[in-house]
């Protein structure tokens, strides 16, 4: 008989977005007519095609597999030299930061890695998490037994820090004592960023209680604020206490295609049993070389060519476009008189509910009555409920109509 991994069953009921998915498919199979007119600002993703660049790249890969001569098969687990280069260069070096060339770990995605990360960890680490937070961080942590059961909505042996309007939604740093912590900037889901003096509390508090950050940077490229850090290596001294998760998916428009990376600094270190100081760096190598033989090479040449100055300026272009819908979506909700937040340094949208309603309420009315698709933020932790989040990626006439969808938001409520 195999036993199972019964950290699985304090699980929650279902990960948010399949149980929004559920949600739709029920009101469209119950209202076929009305289904052809639901546009989805769920969950996040793209919509617009790849940037020119990273077509031509993944063209030249594809048919250097179909000649002997340039042909590539296994490559190194953590990325071919040249595209760890690229990035290191193009997204780090160029702007400042010295990040090493095989400090980069190219991977399938920033959310799997921030998922893989936690086998480096040993068992009986405290951990803090942000609330609103992006549910693979604190699901992840239960599949690997690190908490308890859940009870009143919050899983028992978490460190919960709360991000509510009073600070903005960008949390401080817990008061007690805790191992690693997670951080998310722009954040997912609130869309707010930290500028470099929270950043650097968050670090300044790391390296004096010997904590671990894991930073998820996926949307940093949406970042336009000169005083919002992209990187959490801009930090002094952040090198010492962080890792950081970058993603391909919102900047390149590859969620289909599938590439990101983690900084890991070869001076991180964790602290073993019998006291020993063991680099982190090492370990995610050793964990790469036995589980994985790496992105394919097309895929690394797209990674490398998005790293050149055309493709940058096309990656910009991407985001800036997605950020004018963030702006549009941003006002249509201002101009109803709720409260929002995001949408200037991030490509998501947080508004608080109407008065009276639940945020599966809000995200109930929104389909019933509009057809419009969005994510309750209960979904997302405590302090998510009562707000609602709206994806700024899908095209600009659907965004223009999920703006009008939206001043609808209050009159629909007052309805009730």
């Amino acid at each position: 008989m195999a036993w199972i991994n019964e950290n699985f069953l304090k699980l929650s009921a279902g990960y948010l977005f399949p149980e929004i998915a559920r949600r739709v498919k029920v009101f469209c199979d119950t209202n076929p007519e009305l289904a052809k007119k639901v546009i989805r600002c769920g969950i996040g993703d793209v919509t617009e095609p790849l940037p020119e660049v990273a077509v031509a790249a993944l063209r030249e890969g594809a048919e250097d597999l179909a000649v002997r001569d340039r042909f590539q098969g296994y490559g190194p687990a953590t990325g071919h030299e040249f595209a760890r280069a690229a990035i290191a260069q193009s997204m780090f070096r160029e702007r400042g930061v010295d990040i090493a060339n095989d400090e980069i770990f190219l991977s399938d995605g920033s959310k799997p890695d921030a998922s893989h990360f936690l086998e480096l960890l040993g068992s009986g680490n405290v951990i803090a998490v942000p609330d609103p937070v992006y549910p693979v961080y604190v699901d992840t942590n239960v599949m690997a037994g690190n908490t308890g059961a859940m009870k009143d909505g919050r899983y028992e042996g978490l460190v919960y820090v709360n991000a509510t309007p009073d600070n903005g939604f960008v949390p401080e740093p817990p008061s007690q004592q805790v191992d690693v912590a997670y951080l998310c900037s722009p954040n997912n889901p609130t869309g707010t960023a930290m500028t470099r003096a929270a950043l650097t509390r968050w670090v300044n508090w790391a390296l004096s209680n010997d904590t671990l950050i894991l930073f998820d940077a996926a949307y940093e490229a949406y970042i336009r604020d000169s005083d919002m850090p992209r990187s959490i290596f801009e930090i002094p001294e952040a090198k010492k206490c962080a890792v950081e998760f970058r993603s391909f998916s919102k900047n390149g428009g590859f969620t289909g295609l599938r590439c990101g990376f983690t900084v890991v600094p070869k001076e991180l270190t964790g602290r073993a049993r019998d006291g020993k100081r063991i680099s982190f760096h090492d370990l995610w190598s050793r964990r790469w070389s036995t589980c994985s033989n790496g992105v394919s090479w097309p895929v690394q040449k797209a990674v490398a060519a998005l790293c050149t100055p055309l493709g940058e300026k096309q990656m910009t272009v991407l985001c800036d476009f997605y950020l004018a819908n963030a702006a549009i979506l941003r006002n249509a909700i201002a101009e109803q008189g709720l409260q929002v937040w995001g949408g200037q340094n991030a490509p998501y949208v947080w508004l608080k509910c109407p008065a009276g309603l639940t945020s599966w309420d809000a995200f109930d009315l929104l389909l019933s009555e509009t057809q419009l698709v969005t994510t309750p933020g209960a979904g997302f932790g405590n302090c998510g409920e009562g707000f609602l989040r709206v994806s700024a990626f899908n095209s600009r006439a659907n965004v223009e109509e999920a703006g009008r969808r939206l001043a609808l938001l209050s009159a629909a409520a007052s309805k009730r």
